[in-house]
């Protein structure tokens, strides 16, 4: 298969439907196949993008974090049995340690609720050590025993940044710059903090959300207050970087630059369980180090992570004994769902030498002509189950289409068209829900919620 034609095609087209503006790399052996830049990567498209725009890599930066962690446990100055209470005396939560916290089978609460509920009032933004003021603080109960389950932890590597700057005696942020990134040739790399100390880059692309039909800064929506107020954070995202510097990273990792392939054979390893079970996020992959670990029958390990912060989405995948790489920078939200995770499903399946599915969006698989003459039925105000994430308040007609006023699970209230997909059956155009009308009733997401 012709991957360079594929992946450019694709991309292009994922550019006109409106679902990714960004850029993208693939390897193979170190040689770039398909590589290139869609879009604008300022609010008033003026600023074409190019294909070293600078990036934050949101959740994909956890993988420097914890070799950050590995370069100070080569050196001798902790192990990964180092329980938390040894970096941070007035911790609460007993036996968590660093390898608890490197495999997010910790157990400890999330702080970043916390943080927006408790931290709103403050006259600066706090630094990433709010974390430890959280584990004194919260009074928060665990959600479960170290070790005992896997659960997703931005806390936990917040803690393991403030553990290699305790450990090391540099700020994070130096520390990465010196024994991280330098050394692997990442020049365009850096941990920034971008509201507090400013944008340090001429190509910076920018994070832009969409909001009341165009696209808009993030710092300018109160639903998106986090980019301002967590905006001091390490470990858990805030690496900002180009397609060729993680194209240089995937090299000094090939090339055993700081870790030897014993140490990456740790690093790629998924946890243990206390009942001796391999640790996995609920679909089969593991985790370690940074990096999801899946083990396909073609292609052998594969180490992979995605990122999402307001007007970001990254992704980044590794296929260890192929020696492959991919890499996609996207830094609009996309208006369309569907059609974004068909494009970045699409750029992954051609990287495992396998066909890609159209992209397709809501408008693409809306029914052209629906029989509008149920429509009016649906309306009106229905229920709220309490144990329901996602809520549909109310569902009315406005100039011929079905909309619906919705409360997410952060408790905002939303009102979006709904597409009719099927028999009675509709779709959103921000998200992926299907709503199912039956008589005097809907269903969404498995629950039943009856009319009012």
């Amino acid at each position: 298969m012709d991957k360079k034609a594929m992946m450019d095609q694709f991309a292009c087209e994922a550019y006109a439907k409106g679902v990714f503006t960004g850029t993208w790399l693939y390897a193979e052996n170190g040689d770039i196949v398909s590589s290139g830049a869609v879009g604008f990567r300022d609010p008033e498209d003026t600023l074409p993008m190019r294909e070293d725009s600078i990036f934050e890599l949101a959740s994909v930066s956890k993988q420097f974090t914890a070799a950050a962690i590995m370069l100070l446990y080569k050196r001798g100055l902790l192990r990964f049995e180092d329980e938390l209470s040894k970096f941070f005396p007035e911790n609460p939560y007993e036996g968590v340690t660093i390898s608890h916290l490197l495999h997010h089978t910790s157990g400890l609460p999330d702080h970043e609720d916390w943080a927006m509920e408790n931290l709103k009032d403050e006259t600066s933004i706090p630094k990433n050590d709010l974390c430890v003021r959280f584990l004194r603080e919260s009074g928060l109960e665990p959600a479960f025993a170290p070790g005992e389950k896997w659960e997703y932890s931005n806390t936990a590597y917040c803690l393991l940044a403030e553990i290699v700057a305790k450990v090391s005696g540099m700020p994070f942020e130096t520390f990465m710059q010196k024994e991280i990134f330098e050394p692997c040739g990442m020049l365009s790399t850096r941990v920034c903090h971008i509201r507090v100390d400013g944008i340090p880059f001429d190509n910076f692309a920018r994070g832009l959300v969409f909001c009341d039909g165009k696209y808009r800064i993030p710092d300018e929506l109160e639903d998106c207050r986090e980019v301002i107020l967590l905006d001091g954070e390490c470990g858990v995202g805030f690496v900002y970087t180009n397609i060729f510097d993680m194209l240089r990273w995937d090299r000094a990792l090939r090339e055993e630059t700081l870790f030897t392939k014993e140490d990456q054979a740790v690093m790629f390893t998924p946890a243990l369980l206390n009942n001796g079970e391999v640790a996995t996020d609920g679909e089969g992959d593991g985790y370690g180090f940074g990096w999801f670990i899946t083990d396909d029958p073609a292609l052998g390990r594969i180490l992979s992570h995605s990122g999402g912060w307001p007007g970001y989405a990254t992704w980044c995948e590794r296929c260890v004994e192929k020696d492959r790489m991919l890499v996609i920078l996207c830094c609009r939200e996309p208006e369309d769902i569907r059609g974004f995770d068909c494009f970045f499903e699409g750029m992954s399946k051609i990287a495992r030498d396998k066909e890609p599915e159209p992209i397709k969006t809501i408008e693409d698989i809306a029914i052209k002509d629906p029989d509008k003459s149920k429509w009016e039925s649906f309306c009106g105000k229905y229920e709220h189950p309490e144990d329901a994430d996602f809520i549909i308040d109310e569902v009315f007609m406005k100039d011929g289409e079905l909309y619906a006023n919705a409360i997410d699970d952060d408790g905002d209230d939303l009102t979006f068209r709904l597409y009719p997909i099927g028999e009675n059956e509709f779709g959103r155009k921000r998200g992926m829900l299907r709503v199912m009308f039956g008589d005097g009733c809907l269903v969404i997401n498995g629950i039943t919620c009856r009319k009012l």
